[in-house]
């Protein structure tokens, strides 16, 4: 790849569909996919948008033709967006069955809101195994079967909530967790967490509020949920408290000193992803 200075972008998905989908599987989201499609200047190519790839490969082009791109991919230049364009475009050359190895960081260049059609919904699909790597009707061998069995055992159970937008129940252990990650201004989002935790209105049917990530410049709230919960328990819950966050999300006044003192405890408990 290109030597050279990228300049450092806090959003680097800021302008792509599903900005804060894009961080969930960056970040929070052990296995799941989401089509895309270069613009016809590229080549109008299908692009499969993945968590991971074997042997941390950035993307492979598929013995089928279609393109796998990891969104987990390690090191950076300072723009996500600038390296995973680099390793598409890389991809895309080379001959099918071929994967990207990792290269040195890449020169300024085109960003991936350069090279996808921006007009593609990013459409997450949460999966259970990691059988996708392969290409439909590629047979199976054992050490590939067991490849792929082993990559499996790390995955944490997820589910995608359909009531709102890019939240993603999870179990750890013995303990379930939302995480939801927002497409609002990062200080917007701490001042509205702050407002509900100080009048202890953070919470959601039987849900705690327990601090937040931060990656690519946007929040991500984290909840921890009563035990033995699952995702369908709590949709209709999530719904109902939407409106109350957007309202806090909306207040424009100065926060009063219960307010401040929340947003202080928030700050100190973040979690600051990559």
């Amino acid at each position: 790849m290109a030597t050279g200075s990228v300049d450092f972008v806090l959003r680097p998905f800021e302008g792509l569909p599903g900005e804060p989908d894009w961080v969930a599987l960056k970040e929070v989201v052990p296995a799941a996919t989401a089509p895309a499609r270069t613009t016809a200047e590229h080549g109008s190519r299908e692009v499969l948008l993945t968590t991971v790839l074997p042997m941390g490969w950035p993307a492979l082009h598929r013995d089928d033709g279609v393109v796998l791109l990891a969104l987990q991919s390690q090191g950076g230049s300072g723009d996500a967006s600038r390296d995973l364009a680099a390793v598409l475009l890389a991809a895309l050359d080379v001959e099918p069955g071929t994967a990207v190895e990792p290269e040195g960081l890449p020169g300024p260049g085109p960003r991936l809101q350069d090279v996808l059609d921006l007009t593609v919904p990013f459409e997450v699909t949460v999966e259970e195994s990691f059988g996708y790597w392969l290409a439909p009707g590629t047979e199976r061998t054992a050490d590939l079967a067991a490849a792929i069995e082993e990559a499996d055992s790390g995955i944490i159970p997820t589910v995608k909530l359909s009531s709102v937008e890019a939240a993603y129940w999870c179990r750890m252990g013995s303990r379930e967790f939302l995480r939801w990650a927002q497409p609002h201004d990062e200080q917007k989002v701490l001042d509205a967490l702050a407002r509900l935790h100080s009048k202890r209105e953070s919470g959601f049917d039987g849900a705690k509020f327990v601090g937040y990530f931060r990656s690519s410049g946007i929040v991500v709230p984290v909840w921890e949920l009563a035990r033995g919960t699952e995702a369908e328990d709590i949709e209709g819950a999530v719904a109902e408290f939407l409106p109350r966050f957007e309202a806090a999300l909306a207040d424009e006044t100065p926060l009063d000193a219960n307010a401040r003192r929340a947003r202080a405890g928030l700050v100190a408990r973040q979690v600051t992803l990559r």
